[in-house]
């Protein structure tokens, strides 16, 4: 297992305590009809606020969890812990669009078996709010990403702890796929992404299917307006962007992946060139791999262990 599997294994695992039996025994009108009314700040960590709103909102999902206990205080503990957290997501530059976290809820509530609509419905009732569950979402996929980030930069082994493990596997070197990928991007204005989403994920579609390599595409782009190619470069599979990585495994010179929306616009990457590899850089890549899923979920917990002691929590 890749070590960001273990990171964001537990993506919505807080979130999936909700059943559908649970939503079938719950009283959905108690909170509801206060919580809109409280605002008041309750907690300050760093420059962030969490209101009493916010609180309801969360004692509402909690309970929805069936969750035991003081769920005031368990609600409190949480939104300063996701006030750290969102610090260090943007920190480190990582940005979740609405469609990934729409995606999201849309598999949740299918896993429920309920369509989207249904569980908005039903967040809304029990005073939790689709709005307030879509943030814990995009909350939980940033804190993966930006964890994964961090321990990948601090984790690679030393070349003698390297060539140690080497030693250990009978002196044989990991093997990986080597990309050399271009990313094209149709480019979307915020301000114009619903009326244009639709009309550029066909242009994007048309272009994908013309290409036959990375030659051809600066070419094409210029046929298109508002179209970016990149070069990225050689990637290897073990450092691919989650975004990506299950799209790229496995393709051929020449071929495409899907198109996806990203916040940028719409984008696809081309497979310039593939082959494997094995040499120092994947054999650290790979040993330091291993050794980030020996460490496992504890990860996190150090992390946002950092992020409070050095920050500044003020309860009223």
């Amino acid at each position: 297992m890749r070590a960001h599997s273990l990171l964001t294994t537990g993506l919505l695992a807080a979130a999936m305590a909700i059943t559908p039996l649970a939503f079938q025994n719950t009283n959905l009108n108690v909170v509801g009809a206060t919580a809109a009314h409280a605002s008041e700040i309750k907690v300050i960590v760093n420059d962030e606020v969490v209101t009493s709103y916010d609180i309801a909102r969360r004692s509402a999902f909690l309970k929805l969890q069936r969750r035991k206990g003081n769920l005031r205080q368990l609600a409190i503990d949480e939104l300063t812990d996701d006030a750290l957290k969102r610090s260090a997501i943007k920190r480190a530059g990582i940005r979740i669009p609405d469609n990934q976290v729409d995606a999201a809820f849309a598999n949740f509530s299918k896993g429920n078996k309920l369509s989207a609509q249904q569980m908005g419905k039903i967040l809304d009732q029990a005073g939790v709010t689709s709005k307030h569950f879509k943030e814990f979402i995009r909350l939980q996929i940033g804190w993966g990403q930006t964890v994964r980030m961090r321990s990948q930069r601090n984790s690679l082994m030393s070349e003698q702890d390297v060539v140690a493990k080497m030693l250990e596997q009978g002196g044989q070197k990991p093997t990986s796929t080597e990309y050399l990928l271009q990313q094209v991007i149709f480019v979307i204005p915020q301000d114009k992404r619903s009326s244009l989403l639709k009309r550029r994920r066909t242009e994007a579609a048309n272009m994908r299917g013309r290409v036959s390599g990375c030659e051809s595409t600066q070419q094409l782009a210029t046929q298109i307006r508002d179209v970016t190619v990149r070069d990225l470069g050689r990637v290897l599979e073990l450092s691919l962007p989650e975004r990506w990585e299950k799209d790229v495994k496995g393709l051929k010179e020449g071929q495409t992946t899907r198109v996806k929306d990203t916040e940028r616009g719409v984008e696809f990457l081309v497979v310039c060139r593939a082959r494997a590899v094995s040499d120092d850089r994947v054999a650290q890549l790979e040993f330091s791999t291993q050794a980030l899923d020996d460490a496992g979920g504890d990860l996190g917990k150090q992390y946002l262990d950092e992020l409070r002691s050095s920050a500044r929590i003020q309860k009223r």
